[in-house]
Order: C-alpha cells, then sequence, then structure tokens
C-alpha cells in the first residue's frame, strides 16, 4: 500500500522546551531503573562500564547528528522522513520499519518491568495483567491530545529525575570500590560487545524527540535545547545508578530483576527500611514516563507512515483533540501481544536491533543530504563534520554487527520482518506503475 491520503493530516505545534525536555528525558528515563542490570551478567561491574562508556560516546555523537536532521526536516516520520528524502520511498520505509519495531516493543519491555515493580509493593498483583492495565491507561490518556500528554509527561519526568537523585543520595554513603570490584569477571572484549545492548538501553528513545517534531513550536531553537539538556541529564544519571548501586550491593544478586534498585535499597539499608518501600512506590514514575513517552512515539511513527501511504489510512486520523487515535489503538494491540508471547530480555533485545538499524539509516542520511542537498536550510550543524558522525556511524555498526552475533534467532525474525515490509511495497509499487 502505498497511496498518500487525499488531504494529509498535520499535527498542530505547541509543546515548548521544556515540555520537549520532558519527552526526551521521559522517553529514556525507565532504563535508569531496569533492564541496563542485564549487562552486568554478560560482562561484570568493570566490563560493563566499559561498554556504557563506548555508548556514551555513541550518544553524544549521534544525537548531535540527529538534530541537525530534525531541525532541518521537523516532520513527524523522524527517521522515516530523513531516509525518504536521502534514499526513496523503499529507503523510507526501511527507516519506519526500524523505528516501530524500536517504539512498538520498548513499551512492552517498560510495561514488564512496571508489573514487576507493581508485584514488588503488592504480591496480589500480577505482573502481566498489571502490564496489560497500564496499556490501557495510557492509552486512554494519549487520546486527550499532545499538550496534556506533555504536561503530564513534564511532571512525572521531573518526579523520576528527583527520585534518582534521592536514590543515588542514598547509596553514595554505602559506595566501596572494593565493592564494585568484587567478584571480579575478566574484562574480554567478548563481554564488553555482548553487554552493548544493555548499555544502549540508559538512552535508548531518545531520539523519539524527532517523533514529535511537527507538534515544537519554534523547532529550529527548540529541539537542539530539548536534545541537550536532555542527554545530560541522562548521561549524570545513568553513571550515577549504574556506578553507585555497583559499588553498595553484590551486583551478582540483581543481574535478572526487573526492580534492580529498590532490591539494592533494601539489601543496603535493610528490608525494614521506609526508603525501600517508598522508593519503590515512587520508582514507578520513571517507568510512566518511559512508557508514556514511548507510546507518544509510536502513536507518532504509526501516524506518518499512514500518512504516506504505507499504512492504512485510518492510522492517519486524528480525534477531536487533535490525537492519532487509531495508532495509538493499534500500538497498543501490538504492545499487548508482545507482552503474552515475550520476556524482557527478549524484547529490549529487539527493540535495541530496531534502534541502531534507524540510527545506521539516519546517519547514512545525513551524509547523503550533504551531498545531494547542499542548500537545505540547517539551523543546527554537527559539529566536527565529518569526523563526529562517521564516530557514530562507526560504533552503531559495531553494535549493530555485536546484536547480530549474539542474538541471532532475533535478528533473523528482525530481518524476515523488514524483507516482507520491503517486498510488499515493492509489489504495490509495481501494479500501481502498470495500472
Amino acid at each position: 500500500m502505498h497511496t498518500p491520503t487525499a488531504s494529509p493530516a498535520t499535527l498542530t505545534p505547541t509543546l515548548g522546551p521544556w515540555q520537549l525536555w520532558a519527552i526526551a528525558v521521559g522517553l529514556v528515563i525507565s532504563g535508569e531503573y531496569f533492564g541496563w542490570n542485564y549487562g552486568w551478567a554478560a560482562a561484570g561491574p568493570v566490563g560493563f562500564l566499559v561498554a556504557t562508556l563506548l555508548v556514551t560516546v555513541l550518544y553524544v555523537t549521534f544525537v548531535l547528528s540527529f538534530t541537525e536532521l530534525t531541525t532541518a526536516i521537523p516532520q513527524a516520520g523522524g527517521p522515516f522522513a530523513y531516509a525518504s528524502r536521502a534514499f526513496g520511498p523503499l529507503g523510507g520505509l526501511a527507516a519506519g520499519y526500524a523505528t516501530l519495531v524500536e517504539f512498538l516493543l520498548t513499551p512492552p519491555a517498560i510495561a514488564f518491568a512496571l508489573g514487576s515493580y507493581a508485584h514488588f509493593l503488592w504480591p496480589a498483583l500480577p505482573v502481566q495483567g498489571t502490564a496489560l492495565g497500564c496499556y490501557a491507561v495510557f492509552t486512554l490518556l494519549n487520546l486527550l491530545g499532545i499538550k496534556e500528554s506533555a504536561n503530564f509527561a513534564l511532571v512525572v519526568t521531573i518526579l523520576a529525575v528527583a527520585e534518582l537523585l534521592v536514590f543515588m543520595g542514598l547509596l553514595a554513603p554505602h559506595f566501596r570500590v572494593a565493592t564494585f570490584l568484587a567478584h571480579p569477571v575478566p574484562v574480554r572484549a567478548a563481554g564488553v560487545l555482548a553487554a552493548l545492548p544493555f548499555a544502549i538501553w540508559f538512552y535508548l528513545a531518545i531520539e523519539g524527540v524527532a517523533l514529535v517534531a511537527e507538534e515544537v513550536k519554534e523547532p529550529r531553537r527548540t529541539i537542539p535545547r530539548g536534545y541537550g539538556y536532555g542527554l545530560g541529564t541522562l548521561l549524570v544519571l545513568a553513571l550515577g545508578v549504574m556506578v553507585l548501586t555497583g559499588g553498595a550491593t553484590d551486583w551478582r544478586s540483581l543481574t535478572h530483576l526487573d526492580y534492580p534498585l529498590p532490591e539494592a535499597l533494601r539489601r543496603v539499608l535493610g528490608p525494614a527500611s521506609p526508603w525501600t518501600k517508598v522508593f519503590a512506590s515512587i520508582g514507578l514514575f520513571g517507568l510512566v514516563a518511559s512508557f508514556h513517552g514511548t507510546i507518544i512515539g509510536y502513536s507518532r511513527q504509526l501516524f506518518a507512515l499512514a500518512r504516506a501511504g504505507y499504512l492504512p489510512a485510518a492510522l492517519a486520523r486524528l480525534n477531536g483533540r487533535g490525537a492519532p487515535h487509531w495508532a495509538l489503538v493499534a500500538g497498543a494491540g501490538v504492545g499487548g501481544l508482545a507482552i503474552i508471547t515475550g520476556t524482557t530480555d527478549q524484547v529490549i533485545t529487539l527493540a535495541v536491533l530496531g534502534a541502531v538499524v534507524l540510527y545506521a539509516l539516519s546517519l547514512l542520511s545525513l551524509f547523503a543530504l550533504r551531498r545531494r542537498e547542499p542548500g537545505l536550510a540547517r539551523p543546527f550543524r554537527v559539529p566536527g563534520y565529518p569526523l563526529v558522525p562517521l564516530v557514530a556511524l562507526a560504533l552503531t555498526l559495531l553494535s549493530l554487527s555485536t546484536i547480530v552475533y549474539y542474538n541471532p534467532g532475533l535478528s533473523l525474525a528482525f530481518a524476515a520482518g523488514l524483507a516482507l515490509v520491503l517486498a510488499a511495497s515493492s509489489a504495490q509499487r509495481q501494479r500501481q506503475a502498470r495500472a
């Protein structure tokens, strides 16, 4: 299917810089609460620290490069819009598919963690049932429109950041270098590479800011600020949480939990400490912020693909409050299916795989558009071009090859889905050409 809607719907610019910062941080901040700790199982604390530093360089260079694209082409499709302009319809479709995989499969992983945190607090609550309930509640919230959604994101993101700062303050007096280095795992390239997907989880989805670019007021000024402030906030939180947790607890007991932070407090302060329960309760704010943000992200990507004619036109319809209501409902259906059939680490790996593919396509689009459209208005230009985007591309390809090597089955499923989507689109284009 590739027939653009007759009168394409447009989204209304309503977002300011603080709301954009909240979406940028909120999209990602759940990665500081859970998921990253699986990297300890692959590489140990020191090896995972090395992986995290590599990934931090990747994201700093990528965000600088990506900001040039987002400000030059502020459209809801994000990477889909950039790759379409650089490489044509099939290139755009490949980027759109990768973005959908990331943003449709990141929320189920967060929903699993929400269910686990709730179960930690109230054992009578089932993990899976709570996760599915979260989809229903936050889909309804997003139907109210982007302004209401963004204001909610601002509140919960501020609470989540404050909570992580409190967490670091509680653990800091108990931090010991000897504890961080205890039970050492030899730092080997294989372990560091295997841990990369979980280090990426610290920053995964910050690129989702591009998916709401069409709804940003003064995007050429606001978007660079939103990205810059957001990435700086996440860098401090990611390194602080990971290092302090590893230096205050026995890391081996946390490697396969979906609620590592309240468990770390329980071990450090004791089960009787009120901080343990309080932190787990307000810890839900960080997960809620990311869950809410990624729902915004996948609904806008579905909307953009439908508006361009790649998906059913119904997904590009807006309700009376300007929200893409059918896109929200369809994405929730996919997420519910993933919750029923998947596990947290598998969902995280597939989401990261989609992310690194869209990173590679976006960076290649940057190079192509610099060459083909030198006159394109670029309010923000990546500093250090071409070295900075080349570093980002090299680290992205390293991450991609690592994920494929360690996860052949999931990678094959991802590739098969991409091949099917491209083949169906190509066949449709050929039928239209003959008609």
